[in-house]
Parts: structure tokens; C-alpha cells; sequence
């Protein structure tokens, strides 16, 4: 390793050894096509350049078999997920410093969306929400969904902690796969011992998209505490309380409404801060306690027996004075699954946690555009599925080789600490740093090529259209 002042040093025993680890784990996962898989990981991370296709992979040093072979195998491969799952928790996730000098996890999931609208013939495509540059350009697009949950860093930085990822199928509910999702995530982490009892709740943040307080509902009996943002027109109710006037009668579930666009309507907040920033000037946050939802006897809580349940959780209203751009910004709304903070810090603790959240938009970026997640034409989701899980193994491969990174930067970009390197510096130099690191896959077979398919002869199977569903993991 060779950091700034030229001075070679060697890279920490541990550091390697657990990336050497994690490398023999994920080949153990690969339990068809193991030897391909995983010389396409090595190609995928080593390549200079972005990728375009999955055809040129085959022709960087670290694959030694044809492209033929690469094909079959995302196509026909098979991998462990259970196995990886637990290997890629394993191997330990970030935790955000607290106010209190304690530190938690904090998790962000968002569903990031593979576009196919030529695929005619590929199935299990839903109408994805698309937006191009402008304002108002929203629009639904065919594609595959998919959702990911990451774990956040601290600092000033663009990496995250992939932990787990799961297509949206046509008629899924994202809600139901949602909670799913993060439960075996939180199980994990809790099995792994990342997460114990004496530690803060884990903090998970979304944006809007979510039914966040049924999300709450579905994972009350875990260590969780959930922050999402609110649409600026949503109603809210404070408790019930006792029953007014002389008559006899059930109590009212439901007490004064909170509506967010009517400031006449918010009540006297719990607690309140200030605070005065260089970037956003003057910004106040104000936390109004045991708000819910009125629940709706359709949708989520329609096979629910019994009165609909009331979920209580804090509405925060976050103002800034001026945003880049921006000198007249919207108060920003969002809503914690907790009912109550136990103070200021605590309230500042969520917003600012889920500002965060757009770290994982700088991972959803650089898988789309430097490890060309999106660009293979694969017609069948399970081929999708495998390539995603092959983009995720070398995202946490580049994760462990961080410590382990040579810096090397071209001659226009300026000298950055080997703490500060972004996902892309460490991907330039991936190949240094896994020269002297171990190689489980076999080589290849030496064997002549196939007939392949006779002269003049016609594929004349035609493809079966197939019909685009819808994913519903927006709120309506």
C-alpha cells in the first residue's frame, strides 16, 4: 500500500484476512456456475472503464472462460442467498454516533427501478416510476423494480452497506415485502450479534413512497424506531381522550385534527430546537407527540379482525430559512414511529438521520452507472435476480478492499486520504489489491467449441408477449 508521502507500508493482517474471508464465503455460495460467477465479479470490479454489457466482461484477464460460458451462467446459475445474507451481515455494518455518545444503526431502504420497456417478451415487469429531467416529467415506465436496504455511514461520504435486496413483483405489496425485508435484516443482524438488547433501536429511514405507519404496525415487535417523509397533505389525529358531554356513550378515538398545511391546526409541539447553519441558515425543527393516522377499513387492514388498530407515532416539522438553489423552501414533514422523543436531541437525531437517506442515491447511481447494474438485456427476472446479486457481492467486495486500496488517480485528480476514497477510486484499483489475495475458482477446461446451430436454419420459436402488471409501492 503506498499512501500519501510515497512511503510503502503493508496493508493491516486483519483487514486482509477478512477480505480474503469473505471471498472463499461468497464462492462458497455459488452453487452452479460457481467458478464463472465468480471470475465475473473479478471482471466486473477490475475493468478500468464503465460497463456497458456483460459481453466485454469476458474479455478482461480475471475471466478465463468465453462469454458463452458467462451468459450460461446468469442465466442457469445458482446462488445461496440465505448463505450470503448471512455472510454479508456478518462481516459488520456502520453505526451512527448519537448525541448521547452511544451509536446505532441506522438503515435506509428505497426501491431503485431497472427500466426494460423494449423487453416484449420478458415477464414479471411492472410499471416503475420514472422521471426525466424537468419538473413534472414523471411517468411509468415497464421495467423491474427493485428494493434495497442499506446501512448508512457516518461523515461526509458516498458509501453504504448494502444488506439485502428483493424484486417487486406485479401485484406485490410493498408494504408486506417491505417489512419482510427489513425483519430479516434486523433478525440478522440481531442473530450476528450486531444488534443487542443494551443498544439504541435501529433507526430505518424512507421517503414518502411508504405506508409508514402500517410498515410500523407490521414490525412493532421489533427494536426499531421508523422516519419517513409525510406529503405536506396529510391529516393526523391526536388521542381520543375521555368522552365530552353528559351522555353516556363510547369515547371518541379519534382527538383535535393536525393538518399539515393548516398551521391554524398544529397544536403547542413537545419540544422544539433551533439551529443556525452554514448551508441552510436558520433551521427549525418542532416534534408534535402521539400522532396517528386515521387507519382506513380498506387496503393494508382489510383482512384485520377487531377494530382498526390506532398507530401512534411523532410528527416533526423541519424549517430551513434557505436551501441551494432555494431562497423560499417548503417545510419539510416527516413521521417517527415513536410516539413520543425523549427530547430536542433526539428529534434533531432522526431529521438529520434522514437526510442521510440520500447517501443511498450515490450507491444506486454508481451501480447503475459504473457497474452497469441496469445495461445487460436479460430477458428472464431470475437472470435479472442473479446479476443483481452479483453487483451486490462486488459492491461489499469493494467495501472490504477500502482499507486494503492503493491509491491511484489520474493525473487531473487531486490527492484524497485512503479513508476519503470514494467507490469509484477503490474500484481503479481493485486489481492491485487482489493480486495477492486468494482464488477459489478453478480454471477452466480445456474443450473444443460446438456445432452450434446449422447453417441456414431459422429460430422459429417466437417469443410470447407478455403483459405488464403494476407494483404498488407507491402511496396513493
Amino acid at each position: 500500500m503506498i499512501i500519501h508521502d510515497g512511503s510503502p507500508i503493508s496493508p493491516p493482517a486483519a483487514d486482509r484476512r477478512q477480505f480474503d474471508a469473505f471471498r472463499e464465503g461468497f464462492y462458497d455460495c455459488l452453487t452452479r456456475r460457481a467458478d464463472t460467477l465468480f471470475e465475473l465479479t473479478d471482471a466486473l470490479l477490475c475493468g478500468q472503464g464503465k460497463v456497458t454489457d456483460l459481453a466485454h466482461l469476458s474479455l478482461e484477464p480475471e475471466h478465463h472462460r468465453g462469454y458463452g460460458a458467462l451468459f450460461d451462467a446468469v442465466n442457469s446459475g445458482r446462488i445461496n442467498l440465505e448463505a450470503l445474507n448471512a455472510r454479508s451481515t456478518a462481516i459488520g455494518v456502520p453505526r451512527m454516533p448519537e448525541p448521547t455518545g452511544r451509536a446505532r444503526i441506522v438503515l435506509a431502504v428505497d426501491v431503485s427501478n431497472w427500466l426494460r420497456p423494449d423487453a416484449a417478451a420478458s415477464p414479471g415487469r411492472a410499471f416503475c416510476h420514472a422521471y426525466a429531467r424537468g419538473s413534472g416529467q414523471a411517468q411509468m415506465v415497464p421495467g423491474w423494480p427493485y428494493s434495497f436496504v442499506a446501512a448508512l455511514e457516518p461523515g461526509a461520504t458516498s458509501w453504504t452497506a448494502l444488506l439485502d435486496v428483493v424484486r417487486l413483483r406485479p401485484g406485490d405489496d410493498a408494504t408486506e415485502v417491505t417489512a419482510i425485508q427489513l425483519r430479516g435484516v434486523v433478525e440478522r443482524l440481531i442473530a450476528t450479534g450486531h444488534q443487542v438488547a443494551s443498544d439504541p433501536e435501529v433507526l430505518v429511514v424512507m421517503d414518502a413512497g411508504y405506508d409508514v405507519a402500517r410498515l410500523a404496525w407490521l414490525l412493532r415487535d421489533l427494536p426499531v424506531i421508523l422516519v419517513a417523509r409525510l406529503r405536506s397533505d396529510r391529516v393526523f389525529y391526536a388521542p381520543g381522550g375521555a368522552r365530552r358531554g353528559p351522555t353516556r356513550g363510547r369515547a371518541p378515538r379519534h382527538g383535535d385534527k393536525l393538518v399539515l398545511r393548516d398551521p391554524a391546526t398544529h397544536p403547542v409541539p413537545v419540544c422544539a430546537t433551533e439551529h443556525v447553519l452554514d448551508r441552510y441558515g436558520t433551521v427549525e425543527a418542532a416534534a408534535f407527540g402521539r400522532m396517528h393516522p386515521k387507519p382506513g377499513s380498506r387496503g393494508g387492514f382489510k383482512d384485520h379482525q377487531g377494530p382498526l388498530p390506532l398507530i401512534e407515532g411523532t410528527v416533526i416539522n423541519l424549517k430551513v430559512e434557505y436551501l441551494p438553489g432555494n431562497r423560499n423552501p417548503k417545510p419539510l414533514w416527516l413521521w417517527a414511529s415513536k410516539p413520543v422523543p425523549d427530547d430536542g436531541q433526539e428529534m434533531d437525531h432522526w431529521w438529520s438521520m434522514y437526510l442521510r437517506r440520500f447517501d443511498l442515491e450515490h450507491t444506486f447511481r454508481f451501480l447503475k452507472q459504473n457497474l452497469g447494474w441496469a445495461r445487460p438485456h436479460l430477458r428472464e427476472p431470475a437472470a435479472a435476480d442473479r446479476w443483481t446479486w452479483i453487483v451486490m457481492a462486488a459492491h461489499t467486495l469493494l467495501r472490504l478492499a477500502r482499507p486494503l486500496a492503493v491509491e491511484c488517480r489520474l493525473p487531473w485528480q487531486p490527492p484524497t486520504p485512503a479513508t476519503c476514497l470514494s467507490p469509484a477510486r477503490v474500484r481503479a484499483t481493485y486489481r492491485r489489491t487482489c493480486q495477492n489475495t486468494v482464488h477459489p475458482a478453478k480454471p477452466p477446461i480445456a474443450s473444443t467449441a460446438g456445432p452450434g446451430r446449422p447453417k441456414g436454419s431459422i429460430n422459429r420459436t417466437k417469443p410470447v408477449i407478455q403483459p405488464v402488471g403494476l407494483a404498488h409501492y407507491k402511496v396513493k
